[in-house]
Formats: structure tokens, sequence, C-alpha cells
């Protein structure tokens, strides 16, 4: 992990459950003898990040329906700290603004980038619902000068929509949906349950997720390249444009696609959870001159 992720030794159950004690249901003494949580279970793993988020983050809200995607936070907050690796590079980590597409009903990287490094967000979902339970915790935690949420109301669009031709944001960050239909991302659901010893025939989702979180038609590949061009079109709003990439064989199409589309910048950035190993690809479309002139203002 990040040297500056706050999890990288894992969890301290003990002062976890006396700054959040409704967490303590949900902790038992593993066989290797150390507390842990089953997570397996949806109630359980969300108990948990809200503990997280509480005691390390200082969000004291964080409701959301057990239908959406619970983010595990270890794995969101460590995509911030590449993000700000990635600004200091280009001497931008103080008083970005950063584009969050695909907010979720947990607001989860806005949460965690203002709480971590001040950054201010502008916050996109195609989900109404979603996005009325985001504003819901913004206002509950008091983060309304902070982050900023924008419906987007066209399915395949991803920027148009939601930056006009002037604005300017310095980065634009993204965990794309991973799975072409729901039968994926079932059989992806029984193979994490097999890992955890509790495979069966009626999976319930660990993390759940709904249909727009979880499935995007054609899959991650589809959406990366909607999103590549779709950057294109707005190439002087942004320093950095960012993904995650689950699939390691999706980034020689995506260097080739950005390419043709003038790219001046490409970056893999390697993510590692303990023996998962994901990637965040950022590219900037930005000329030398442009880049030594940038301002957000």
């Amino acid at each position: 992990m990040h040297n500056h992720n706050l999890h990288s030794e894992g969890y301290d159950f003990e002062v976890l459950i006396a700054n959040s004690p409704e967490l303590a249901d949900f902790v038992f003494r593993n066989t290797y003898g150390k507390d842990s949580i089953d997570f397996a279970d949806p109630k359980a793993v969300k108990a948990l990040n809200t503990a997280l988020l509480k005691l390390y983050y200082g969000i004291d809200y964080w409701e959301f329906p057990e239908a959406h995607l619970c983010p595990p936070i270890p794995g969101r907050v460590e995509y911030i700290h590449l993000l700000y690796d990635l600004l200091k590079s280009s001497r931008l980590e103080k008083g970005s603004r950063i584009l969050d597409i695909g907010t979720g009903a947990t607001c989860i990287y806005p949460l965690l980038g203002q709480a971590e490094y001040h950054w201010h967000f502008i916050a996109s979902d195609i989900d109404e619902e979603a996005l009325k339970n985001a504003q819901q915790i913004i206002n509950k935690n008091g983060l309304e000068s902070i982050i900023e949420l924008r419906h987007q109301r066209q399915t395949q669009q991803i920027l148009t929509g939601i930056l006009d031709g002037t604005e300017r944001i310095t980065a634009a960050m993204c965990n794309p949906p991973f799975y072409k239909n729901e039968a994926e991302a079932l059989q992806n659901t029984q193979r994490k349950l097999k890992g955890l010893g509790k495979a069966t025939q009626n999976p319930v989702r660990n993390f759940s997720g709904t249909a727009k979180e979880l499935w995007y038609p054609g899959g991650e590949k589809a959406f990366l390249h909607n999103y590549l061009y779709q950057s294109s079109l707005f190439k002087t709003n942004c320093y950095w444009y960012t993904s995650l990439v689950s699939k390691k064989e999706h980034i020689k199409s995506m260097r080739s696609s950005l390419n043709k589309l003038g790219a001046t910048q490409f970056k893999v950035l390697e993510l590692s959870l303990g023996n998962k190993i994901s990637r965040v690809v950022a590219w900037s479309f930005l000329t030398a001159k442009q880049q030594k002139n940038w301002t957000t203002n």
C-alpha cells in the first residue's frame, strides 16, 4: 500500500469499536486468534467501512440503501493517494479541483479526497436517487461548499453535460463498471465467495451494488474507450484524466487509442492491495506550454 494509507497494517478493531460500538455485533475471534468480521456479510462490511470513515476521516454520517455498492475504504483511499502523487509530480497537489465520475450513493472519493488533501470536488452520476442520497451525506457532514453534485442525464455521456466548454478541473477520476451484464457480475461474486469459503447457489454480493454501478454494455473496455474519446473532446478542460483499470489487457488498446486521439502523456500507476494488483491509468492532452500556464481559475 501507499505509505500514506492509514490501513496498511490492517484493522485495530478495539479502537474501531470504542469509536463505533455498533461494529461489535459483527466482530469475532478467528481461527488465527485475531479479531475479524465475516467479509461475506454485506452488513458486516458496511459496519466496518462506516467505522473506518468515522475514526480516520471525520465522516460521522454515512448512510445509504443496502442495494448500493459499499466501497472498501482501504482500496478507495489508495486511489486518492496515487492521484495525489500524480498531481504533486505536476505541481498541482494544492488547491486541486477534482471530477469524480460515477460517485454513487456513497460519494466515497470526494469524502476521502477532501479529508486527506482538502480537495474540492464535482461529483457526477447517472442515478438521480443515488445523488439524492449522496447529497444527504454531504449536507449532514457540512461539506456543501466542498463537494458539488451534478446529474448526468444522458446515460451514454460521461463528460458532455457535466463540464461546459470553458470549465477547468485539475483531474478526473473514475471507478468504471467492470462487467458486461448481471450474469458476469454474479459469476465473479461466486468466485469471491468461494475464496471466502462461502460458496452458495444464491450469492449475495458482499459489497452489494446496483446494475448502474456494476455493469455497462460491452463491459469495462467499452466504458473506458467511451471515456477516452469523450476526454479528447475536452482536451484543455482537465490536466489529468484518470481511471481505475481492473484488467491489465486493456492497457495496450487504451494507449493505442490515446495516441490516435492526440494524448501528450500516458502513465500507468500500480495499485496494490494485499495479493490483488490493479492499476490507475492517467493521460493528458495538454502541450508543454499549456501545462506551464495551467490554472483552474
